[in-house]
């Protein structure tokens, strides 16, 4: 293989590496937990969210799906906030990479939260 073929793929191989590490953001750099705490609050479970950003950028305006949302435990609007069928996190403030907000709520069942839209700040 001749030297400018090297060299073209090793510039290629690079390119994509840093794409990858300091690309844009999207929404499969969120991991979202929700884990059962063991609490009762008016007779429903609680269970205890986590939304962490796994992208090296952070992250902000981060709005989850969360339709027909429920909790009679009170959550922190700064943190999570009901706008009809979506939720935004964090006030729309940034998460820095590798952060999380964790919140609590009581209902049941559980509800699934997925990442519906953000904006990255790479």
């Amino acid at each position: 293989m001749g030297t400018s073929m090297k060299l073209t793929i090793a510039t290629f191989s690079l390119l994509c590496f840093i794409s990858t590490a300091f690309g844009e953001c999207g929404l499969n750099d969120f991991v979202i937990g929700t884990v059962r705490s063991g609490r009762q609050i008016q007779g429903k479970p609680e269970w205890n969210v986590q939304v962490v950003n796994k992208c090296n950028c952070s992250q902000s305006n981060i709005v989850l799906t969360c339709k027909d949302f429920q909790t009679v435990e009170p959550v922190d609007p700064s943190i999570f906030q009901k706008n009809g069928d979506s939720c935004s996190v964090n006030g729309g403030r940034p998460l820095r990479p590798q952060a999380d907000v964790k919140f609590s709520y009581a209902w049941d069942p559980p509800f699934f939260l997925f990442p519906l839209s953000t904006k990255s700040l790479c």
